[in-house]
């Protein structure tokens, strides 16, 4: 969940490193470091609590200088967030520093082992112990730097990304990683390394992302190196990325979450763009196409998320069930890979992941490989961990999402979803084509009908101020609008921090319904489907119970107005896809309630974007 940055050539490294930092400070932002190597060959630390804009304050006056270093934003697992827990750690000696994304599981072994040579340690973090590991392994054996490293690494147990620089090397950087993502990026001369590629952006295209169990030699004015731990060296694959530095800018929103709400027409249209044909409605996704005879013979289709990319995966099971007939199950991938799950070699594991680095997922993908079951992926990041370790997949092409609370993946992972329906079923012969063309002709007035959703934001900013009281929500809705319930329900916990549940309507009366009264809020889904006058039921039983009701209702809808306290009207599109235009609303919801109680909506308390470590 932290973020690396390092450089190494002849621009001063800090400048490049802050902005750098500046750019993944959603993957963290409990504290901030650099560490920089200075011309005549001094290793200098600067640390602070806080986030990247404390760490410059910091840094004011004390003119940084140096052409290579390494940087760090820090979301905190071993050690509370303080000035000395931060990254960069030096070594005990201080002629080594390292920054570390992840989590080494045995480093109490371990530094119970370095302290019976005599080190002692300043921090409570497990990343200490790594840059003492490597300085007594060096030190033991009189290596250089890089064997110290690939040594240290085949003691490790856990995930890492890491960068190590030392005293007197004035052109080399190490860099490795396990489980945790690492770019490199490549300049004429000089080398750029991140955790997510997209912060280095302004200096270069070309990049090399690292493998598991890789590691980097990084020398300004030499070929990149990258061996495994052996040290037999493997080749250098460079990719290009294209992205914009429009995409990880504001663009004149007060925060980056209200500009990816308001984005999703045009993410909607990237995401279908090339998959579904205007004119004839084919639907075309190669990920499956080419890999037929695996969807068709099926037993099972597993997802496996995190998050909202599970809540989009309870629709995913819906929509296959529905359109595929294949029996669906959803996993929540933590407790998937632990609970000795049954996997079949008929089995198709469907992994799915914003970032495409969720820890839990990545050991999911790899536990379902090793069983013999076809693995697809849908995520959103090209080049990523998990676009690697699957068979195959479609990218949700949705751009950067910045905002740790998502909006736009999750629109974006539930049209893929649809599509990747519509062509199973299709293949199977399950799905006739008047259903078929009815769906395809909804995703592509997708995009129109989201910018028709997006005109109730100001209603739902007037709304949003008489409940800023609360301090507990419920969310209802049934079929394809249960999970948006619960989608809806954890956009408002993440960003304002009231708490909120997300049930089934019709469970309602099952125990929960004992929490209605009047400072109890309910947020009911209401939308016209098959289920629409159940909803209506249940609303009126909140209702007889003094329970204020905010409706989400299809436009023109009289019968919920008369129960519901508040109506959001949205347009009306296909039942499958009305999450993805129901929960525009709740997005919009979530946001102004906590906007206008001060939060901080784009880097909630205790959150990441990217959860790289269990």
């Amino acid at each position: 969940m932290c973020g690396i940055v390092g450089y190494v050539g002849e621009r001063q490294a800090c400048p490049v490193i802050i902005k750098g930092l500046h750019r993944l400070e959603y993957r963290g932002y409990d504290s901030a470091g650099v560490a920089l190597v200075t011309p005549d060959g001094g290793l200098n630390l600067y640390k602070c609590k806080g986030k990247v804009s404390d760490l410059e304050r910091f840094l004011d006056g004390k003119q940084p200088t140096g052409t290579i270093g390494i940087g760090h934003t820090r979301w905190a697992t071993h050690g509370e967030p303080n000035d000395v827990n931060a990254h960069p750690h030096f070594s005990a000696s201080g002629n080594i520093a390292l920054i570390h994304n992840g989590i080494i599981e045995n480093f109490r072994v371990l530094k119970d082992a370095l302290v019976q040579h005599g080190f002692t340690f300043r921090s409570s973090t497990d990343s200490e112990v790594l840059v003492n590991l490597i300085e007594y392994i060096r030190d033991t054996n009189g290596c250089t730097l890089e064997e110290a490293v690939r040594m240290a690494l085949k003691q490790v147990v856990g995930a890492y990304a890491i960068a190590v620089i030392e005293r007197g090397n004035t052109s080399q950087i190490i860099a490795a990683k396990q489980s945790s993502p690492m770019a490199i990026g490549i300049g004429k001369g000089e080398f750029f390394l991140s955790s997510d590629a997209a912060s280095i952006i302004d200096y270069t295209q070309d990049f090399v992302y690292l493998g598991d169990g890789e590691v980097a030699v990084i020398n300004k004015n030499k070929p990149l190196r990258i061996m495994n731990l052996g040290g037999k060296e493997s080749p250098v694959d460079i990719q290009k990325l294209e992205l914009s530095i429009s995409q990880l800018e504001k663009g004149g929103y007060p925060h980056f979450m209200l500009k990816e709400i308001h984005e999703q027409p045009d993410t909607l249209v990237d995401c279908i763009r090339g998959r579904v044909n205007p004119d004839t409605r084919e639907i075309i996704l190669s990920g499956v196409l080419d890999h037929r005879e695996k969807f068709l013979g099926a037993g099972r289709i597993i997802f496996v998320a995190c998050g909202t990319s599970w809540h989009a995966s309870l629709i995913g099971e819906h929509l296959i069930e529905s359109m595929c007939r294949i029996p669906v199950e959803v996993e929540y991938a933590s407790e998937f890979r632990y609970r000795n799950p049954i996997i079949r070699k008929d089995d198709v594991v469907i992994a799915v992941s914003q970032s495409g680095e969720t820890a839990d997922t990545l050991a999911a993908v790899e536990m379902a490989r090793s069983a013999g079951a076809f693995v697809y992926g849908i995520c959103n990041v090209v080049g990523s961990s998990i676009a690697r370790a699957t068979h195959s997949g479609t990218y949700i092409h949705v751009g950067p999402e910045i905002g740790v609370a998502s909006t736009k993946a999750f629109t974006g992972q539930v049209t893929v979803m649809a599509m990747l329906a519509l062509v199973i079923g299709r293949l199977k012969g399950t799905l006739g084509e008047d259903k078929y063309h009815e769906v395809a002709g909804a995703l592509l007035e997708l995009p129109q009908t989201m910018k028709e959703v997006l005109k109730t934001a100001d209603q739902v900013a007037d709304l949003a101020k008489i409940f800023t009281y609360a301090h507990n929500f419920i969310y209802l809705g049934r079929g394809y609008n249960y999970p948006t319930a619960l989608e809806g329900a954890l956009k408002l916990k993440e960003i304002s921090y009231i708490h909120a549940e997300g049930l089934p309507a019709a469970e309602m009366k099952h125990g929960p319904i004992a929490l209605i009264d009047a400072e109890m809020p309910t947020v009911a889904i209401a939308t016209q489907d098959h289920t629409y006058e159940k909803t209506l039921s249940n609303i009126e039983e909140i209702k007889a119970r003094g329970g204020k009701i905010i409706a989400i209702v299809s436009k023109g809808d009289r019968l919920a107005r008369r129960c519901a306290d508040y109506c959001i009207e949205v347009p009306v599109t296909a039942e499958c896809l009305m999450p993805v235009i129901s929960s525009v609303p709740l997005q919009l919801l979530a946001y102004y309630i906590a906007t206008y109680k001060g939060r901080s909506v784009d880097q909630p308390r205790n959150l990441a974007k990217s959860v790289t470590v269990e």
